[in-house]
């Protein structure tokens, strides 16, 4: 089989499939097309994409309903595309749990490297080791899991990859830059309000009130720091006894 990542690309404008076709193969990618949602999960499961670009508006079923119904059967990474492009919209498609979103018309120079930086982090590797443990999280950094309480905290890909690398340097400092490169890729290391988007959905799944901060604590102009023992000393970090089961990643939220 190649090596070559396949997309699966649903949108009901034929012209539209067209351009990005043409644009991701000549990129080196592999593509897969449906016209509807219904053709669109059927594509998927023959197939078995790496990636989804979904217009939001198409015939029987939406592009956020389909990638509903594509994270209950596999974790897949999804990117919207709509012409709808206000900050509302675009707020609204990441909290309903798309990894991006592109509003039409686009380059397709800026669809493909978005393409490649969110497969780049679907697939990133662990940046640490053991269990950073603080109240009653547990963050297994080794199994991708984290639990509040005792229960599972359910988290999207774009959440549990910021989380860990803000876990994996808990107690220090970690520049916005920083954390827009390794978690988005190169493309994004400017897009400041997009990074404080994530970091206020990661608080509250920690637990954090509305508008307050928990223990990702902001640092106006720098970065963002998890404080896991606010009054000195370390993290409390050890590493995992028992074979954890494979990570939760939250279904989209409709």
């Amino acid at each position: 089989m190649s090596s070559k990542p396949l997309v699966l690309i649903a949108d009901d404008e034929p012209r539209i499939i067209k351009l990005v076709s043409i644009a991701l193969q000549q990129e080196g990618f592999r593509v897969v097309t449906a016209v509807n949602g219904e053709e669109a999960l059927r594509k998927a499961e023959e197939y078995r994409p790496d990636i989804a670009l979904l217009d939001i508006v198409m015939p029987d079923l939406d592009g956020i309903e389909v990638m509903q119904q594509l994270r209950e059967r596999r974790p897949m990474p999804v990117i919207l595309l709509t012409a709808k492009g206000s900050v509302a919209d675009k707020a609204k498609g990441l909290d309903n749990g798309a990894d991006d979103y592109l509003a039409k018309p686009f380059h397709t120079d800026e669809l493909t490297a978005r393409v490649r930086a969110v497969l780049r982090r679907s697939s990133g590797s662990t940046s640490g080791r053991g269990i950073v443990a603080f109240d009653d999280i547990e963050i297994d950094l080794e199994r991708r899991l984290v639990t509040r309480g005792g229960q599972l905290v359910h988290l999207s890909r774009t959440e549990w990859l910021l989380l860990q690398h803000l876990a994996a340097n808990a107690g220090k400092v970690v520049l916005h830059t920083e954390l827009l490169t390794k978690v988005w890729g190169p493309e994004y290391r400017d897009d400041i309000q997009y990074l404080r988007v994530w970091v206020s959905r990661v608080r509250r799944k920690l637990g954090a009130e509305p508008g307050e901060p928990g223990r990702i604590t902001t640092l106006l102009g720098i970065g963002y720091m998890l404080e896991v023992d606010p009054a000195g000393g370390h993290p409390s970090v050890r590493v995992p006894v028992a074979d954890l089961p494979e990570p939760i990643l939250e279904p989209a939220v409709g």
